[in-house]
């Protein structure tokens, strides 16, 4: 129990001009890698600089946040983007990122897909080519967090990209070992004594119970709570408090680039 590290990240950054959505500064005491919304789901200039800078300050990697530019639908809604222009606008958001926190004397330390991309790029090998790419681009040094078994992380680790593996704190599981749709029932975990049961049987057991009662194999480096969730700051601290008190260090995936 004692050789086993995870990292713990949460979206933040993902407000809007006057909407303020989650507790940044809080879970920023919790959290040990943060993944900034860039722009285009959430996030302005204003609030990218604070969170760049308060996360440098408490020491935790920042990672970029991409997705579909979608602000009205906060990046869960599908959109249908060319190759060429996803990757462009995934090159965009990273160098946006980039400027705030090599200001805040840090650096993009890692890239993290947002909702309907994450989700699309589970399968599609098209978009999830896409992005790979503009990763290749801007850093082929720079690593990518994404769910196990996904064509986004295959063909990231066939390009030569250092992938993480993700589990999810507050999500449910189908059978297939992916995420339940937001949609569907199942898919939010609210309860913060389920939350931090089922992410110590995630990460010391490797598995978890799926919506349909079975149980599947799960693999991470990495473990997600997302900031806009009910209770996130709880359910982070719950976590947190759970893996060290079986042994489990909590660390950034990366260190600080």
């Amino acid at each position: 129990m004692n050789a086993l590290r995870i990292d713990l990240n949460s979206d933040l950054g993902e407000g809007f001009g006057i909407w303020r959505l989650g507790d940044d500064d809080a879970l920023l005491d919790v959290v040990s890698s943060a993944n900034v919304a860039c722009g285009f789901h959430a996030g302005d200039p204003d609030i990218l600089r604070r969170v760049c800078d308060r996360a440098a300050e408490r020491g935790v990697a920042i990672g970029a946040q991409v997705g579909y530019r979608d602000l009205a639908g906060f990046g869960r809604r599908d959109v249908d983007v060319p190759a060429g222009t996803l990757t462009n606008e995934v090159l965009y958001q990273l160098g946006a990122l980039e400027a705030f926190a090599r200001t805040a004397g840090s650096r993009v330390s890692y890239l993290k897909p947002h909702g309907a991309l994450y989700n699309r790029i589970v399968t599609d090998e098209k978009q999830a080519a896409a992005v790979v790419a503009a990763v290749l681009a801007y850093d082929p040094g720079l690593p990518v967090l994404g769910l196990p078994g996904s064509a986004w992380l295959r063909l990231a680790a066939e390009a030569g990209l250092t992938v993480i593996t993700e589990a999810f704190a507050d999500r449910g599981y189908t059978a297939a070992a992916t995420l339940v749709p937001r949609s569907e029932p199942g898919a939010l975990i609210t309860d913060v004594e389920e939350v931090a049961r089922r992410v110590l049987g995630m990460i010391t057991e490797q598995k978890v119970r799926a919506v349909d009662g079975s149980e599947v194999t799960v693999s991470a480096r990495s473990v997600c709570v997302h900031g806009d969730s009910p209770g996130a700051v709880a359910m982070a601290k719950a976590v947190r408090a759970a893996l060290l008190a079986a042994g489990v260090e909590i660390a950034p995936f990366v260190g600080q680039r």
